[in-house]
């Protein structure tokens, strides 16, 4: 998973939705643990776009 920092305003949707917990949201930054399984769902919600899966 990748994430377009420019972009991203930590809105938190992502890190909601994650099945696995894989996300985490801090002030200034968003931090992808070897959790994710990159199974999609956070680029799906991502209002931004900012998330991209491969």
């Amino acid at each position: 998973m990748k994430i377009d920092l420019e972009e991203c305003v930590r809105c938190g949707t992502c890190s909601g939705v994650c099945p696995q917990n894989a996300i985490i949201l801090t002030e200034f930054e968003v931090l992808v643990t070897e959790r994710c399984n990159d199974c999609g769902i956070c680029e799906k919600v991502c209002p931004l776009g900012a998330i991209e899966v491969p």
